[in-house]
């Protein structure tokens, strides 16, 4: 028997689980699903009342910040409805038996998928075109195909991987950057994050996909956008902090840069008036390129069942994270 305790939090902008989701869940996870019990909260109140009967917790990290230290003697598993676990870095108030999940793989799909067409955008100069319908301003200019032109991806996750695999479909030579140099499927060539130096003036499109670590922040800074070549453009899908904003944005102004596609800031939102929203060549989505609201759910409980059945046959968790790490 194991009790699950769903709490919805009013501030996560992805999609709400419900009683469905849940039944259609279990009816996929087979055995591994029986005698598990359910209960879901969506106010604070009656969180507080049902996480001292939870044995496993769904919800987000916000949440875990606010409830803790609490009084959870049968919490066994806290599960998270997000990959990134930095806004529980340096956070200690977790009782150190309980594992800690993310939902890990439930984004590749959606958000390879952004990045790609901002690949295409950057490509085609949809940037620049979109200043010039502003201003009305008729600029005829030809793109070349992405057959043969090289981008580097930062981050060979689950999201990393997707888009790797996507952009080789297009016959583009595909450089991946990750904590070692072991070969990647999709990758042309790997580095390590230690030689990330060593590639970027051979980038014509660099894509940002990893975790905010303490070795990621600012992995893009000043200096390391004065090593991409001129016209080559960025796109960010992991986290604002992974980039030297001001720098960014002074590359673009300047021209540096041919053009961004960014769906994480610093802040988040974007307050009004500030400089993100006037910069040129720059395309703003509000955090949206990972969330595919028909399958978020159903495939993140997926996940949380396939991590039940590991943890019953004594298996590595896939999906277990370590927040000293950041991932």
């Amino acid at each position: 028997m194991l009790h699950v305790h769903i709490h919805s939090d009013p501030l996560d902008g992805n999609p709400r689980a419900t009683l469905q989701h849940w039944h259609d869940a279990v009816a996929r996870a087979g055995d591994i699903a029986a005698g598990v019990t359910v209960s879901l909260s969506g106010s604070e109140d009656d969180l507080i009342k049902a996480i001292g009967e939870a044995e496993a917790l769904i919800t987000t990290g916000r949440v875990i910040k606010s409830l803790f230290p609490a009084d959870v003697p049968h919490l066994q598993l806290i599960f998270l409805t997000h990959a990134g676990v930095d806004t529980l870095k340096n956070f200690n108030q977790i009782p150190s038996h309980v594992r800690i999940l993310n939902n890990r793989g439930v984004h590749a799909e959606k958000a390879s998928e952004y990045a790609v067409m901002a690949v295409l955008m950057l490509a085609n100069y949809i940037p620049m075109f979109v200043r010039q319908q502003n201003q009305e301003v008729w600029n005829r200019q030809l793109a070349n195909s992405l057959s043969g032109r090289r981008a580097t991806i930062v981050g060979l996750g689950a999201i990393g991987t997707g888009v790797a695999e996507k952009l080789k479909s297009f016959r583009m030579h595909v450089t991946g950057v990750r904590n070692h140099n072991k070969p990647h499927p999709f990758c042309d060539d790997v580095v390590p994050i230690s030689a990330v130096d060593s590639v970027l003036p051979r980038t014509e499109f660099l894509i940002l996909a990893c975790p905010l670590t303490e070795a990621t922040i600012n992995v893009l800074d000043a200096r390391r956008l004065a090593l991409l070549p001129e016209g080559s453009g960025a796109i960010n899908i992991g986290r604002g902090e992974l980039v030297q904003q001001e720098a960014l944005l002074d590359a673009l102004d300047s021209g540096k840069l041919s053009g961004a596609v960014l769906d994480v800031f610093t802040p988040e939102p974007v307050p009004p008036g500030h400089r993100l929203w006037h910069t040129r060549n720059l395309i703003m989505t509000p955090h949206m390129s990972a969330g595919d609201p028909s399958i978020y759910i159903p495939r993140s409980l997926d996940i949380f069942f396939r991590n039940l059945r590991c943890l019953r046959d004594g298996e590595e968790l896939p999906n277990q994270v370590d927040l000293s790490r950041g991932y």
